[in-house]
Protein backbone atom coordinates (compact mmCIF):
# COMPACT_ATOMS: atom_id res chain seq x y z
CA UNK A 1 0.00 0.00 0.00
CA UNK A 2 1.71 3.30 -1.07
CA UNK A 3 2.13 5.89 2.06
CA UNK A 4 -1.60 7.86 2.26
CA UNK A 5 -3.77 8.74 4.91
CA UNK A 6 -6.58 5.72 3.62
CA UNK A 7 -5.69 3.72 6.22
CA UNK A 8 -6.69 4.56 10.31
CA UNK A 9 -3.53 5.58 12.09
CA UNK A 10 -4.40 2.52 14.48
CA UNK A 11 -5.10 0.15 11.45
CA UNK A 12 -7.70 -2.15 12.99
CA UNK A 13 -6.19 -2.12 16.47
CA UNK A 14 -8.24 -3.82 19.19
CA UNK A 15 -9.47 -2.17 22.50
CA UNK A 16 -7.39 -4.73 24.72
CA UNK A 17 -3.98 -3.27 22.64
CA UNK A 18 -5.17 0.59 23.60
CA UNK A 19 -5.43 -0.89 27.22
CA UNK A 20 -1.92 -2.70 26.93
CA UNK A 21 -0.41 0.95 24.89
CA UNK A 22 -1.53 2.99 28.18
CA UNK A 23 -0.33 1.11 30.14
CA UNK A 24 3.07 0.64 28.28
CA UNK A 25 3.22 4.30 28.73
CA UNK A 26 3.06 4.78 32.37
CA UNK A 27 6.13 2.40 32.38
CA UNK A 28 8.62 3.48 29.85
CA UNK A 29 11.45 2.54 29.92
CA UNK A 30 14.87 5.00 30.78
CA UNK A 31 15.80 5.17 26.81
CA UNK A 32 12.17 5.55 25.75
CA UNK A 33 12.01 8.51 28.26
CA UNK A 34 15.05 9.79 26.36
CA UNK A 35 13.67 9.52 23.06
CA UNK A 36 10.67 11.20 23.71
CA UNK A 37 11.64 14.28 25.24
CA UNK A 38 13.21 15.14 21.13
CA UNK A 39 10.16 13.79 19.79
CA UNK A 40 7.22 15.28 21.77
CA UNK A 41 5.79 18.58 21.17
CA UNK A 42 6.41 18.57 17.42
CA UNK A 43 10.18 19.15 18.36
CA UNK A 44 11.27 16.89 15.21
CA UNK A 45 10.73 18.77 11.91
CA UNK A 46 7.24 19.78 13.20
CA UNK A 47 5.94 16.35 13.14
CA UNK A 48 3.75 14.72 16.13
CA UNK A 49 4.82 11.21 17.19
CA UNK A 50 2.58 9.02 19.98
CA UNK A 51 4.22 7.19 21.96
CA UNK A 52 3.70 3.32 22.84
CA UNK A 53 1.03 3.45 19.73
CA UNK A 54 -1.51 1.01 18.91
CA UNK A 55 -0.83 -0.50 15.18
CA UNK A 56 -2.90 -3.54 14.49
CA UNK A 57 -2.22 -5.91 17.05
CA UNK A 58 0.97 -4.29 17.60
CA UNK A 59 2.58 -1.51 19.80
CA UNK A 60 5.09 1.00 18.22
CA UNK A 61 7.33 2.45 20.67
CA UNK A 62 6.67 5.45 19.10
CA UNK A 63 4.26 6.44 15.43
CA UNK A 64 4.08 9.78 13.19
CA UNK A 65 0.93 9.06 11.03
CA UNK A 66 1.67 11.85 8.76
CA UNK A 67 5.01 10.37 7.88
CA UNK A 68 4.41 6.65 8.29
CA UNK A 69 7.44 6.23 10.62
CA UNK A 70 7.99 3.88 13.49
CA UNK A 71 10.91 4.22 15.92
CA UNK A 72 11.70 1.30 18.35
CA UNK A 73 14.26 1.32 20.74
CA UNK A 74 15.73 -1.92 21.99
CA UNK A 75 16.58 -2.97 25.15
CA UNK A 76 17.91 -6.47 26.04
CA UNK A 77 14.76 -8.04 25.79
CA UNK A 78 15.10 -7.78 22.10
CA UNK A 79 18.80 -9.69 21.92
CA UNK A 80 17.88 -13.57 22.74
CA UNK A 81 17.74 -14.78 18.40
CA UNK A 82 13.80 -15.76 19.06
CA UNK A 83 12.94 -12.53 19.88
CA UNK A 84 15.02 -10.58 16.98
CA UNK A 85 12.94 -13.68 14.69
CA UNK A 86 9.96 -12.03 15.94
CA UNK A 87 11.09 -8.61 15.78
CA UNK A 88 11.67 -9.02 11.97
CA UNK A 89 8.19 -10.77 11.64
CA UNK A 90 6.24 -7.93 13.46
CA UNK A 91 8.22 -5.22 10.95
CA UNK A 92 7.71 -7.12 7.86
CA UNK A 93 3.97 -7.11 8.64
CA UNK A 94 3.74 -3.65 9.71
CA UNK A 95 5.82 -2.72 6.28
CA UNK A 96 3.16 -4.35 4.59
CA UNK A 97 1.36 -0.29 5.18
CA UNK A 98 3.77 1.38 4.22
CA UNK A 99 5.66 1.93 7.30
CA UNK A 100 9.25 2.28 7.65
CA UNK A 101 10.97 1.43 10.47
CA UNK A 102 14.06 2.85 12.65
CA UNK A 103 15.81 0.83 15.37
CA UNK A 104 17.86 1.85 17.84
CA UNK A 105 18.85 -0.14 20.96
CA UNK A 106 19.06 1.21 24.60
CA UNK A 107 22.61 1.74 24.80
CA UNK A 108 22.71 4.11 21.57
CA UNK A 109 20.20 6.20 23.17
CA UNK A 110 21.66 6.73 26.38
CA UNK A 111 25.31 7.07 24.99
CA UNK A 112 24.62 8.73 22.34
CA UNK A 113 21.82 10.47 22.17
CA UNK A 114 23.00 13.30 19.59
CA UNK A 115 23.29 10.73 16.90
CA UNK A 116 19.97 9.05 17.35
CA UNK A 117 18.98 12.24 16.89
CA UNK A 118 20.44 13.25 13.83
CA UNK A 119 19.34 9.94 12.08
CA UNK A 120 15.71 10.41 13.17
CA UNK A 121 16.45 14.21 12.00
CA UNK A 122 17.43 12.65 8.59
CA UNK A 123 14.88 9.79 8.32
CA UNK A 124 12.27 12.55 8.73
CA UNK A 125 13.53 14.40 6.31
CA UNK A 126 13.44 11.89 3.57
CA UNK A 127 10.18 10.83 4.61
CA UNK A 128 8.47 14.05 3.90
CA UNK A 129 10.17 14.39 0.63
CA UNK A 130 8.88 10.81 -0.16
CA UNK A 131 5.28 11.95 0.84
CA UNK A 132 5.83 15.17 -1.81
CA UNK A 133 6.26 13.06 -4.43
CA UNK A 134 3.80 10.49 -3.87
Amino acid sequence: MPISDNVSMFYGAKPHIFEKAKMLRKQMTKAELIVWEILKGKKMLDCRFRPQHPIDIFIADFYCHSLKLVIEIDGGIHKPREQREYDIGREAEMERWGLKFLRFTNEEVEDNIEDVKHRIIKECGQRKIALLNV
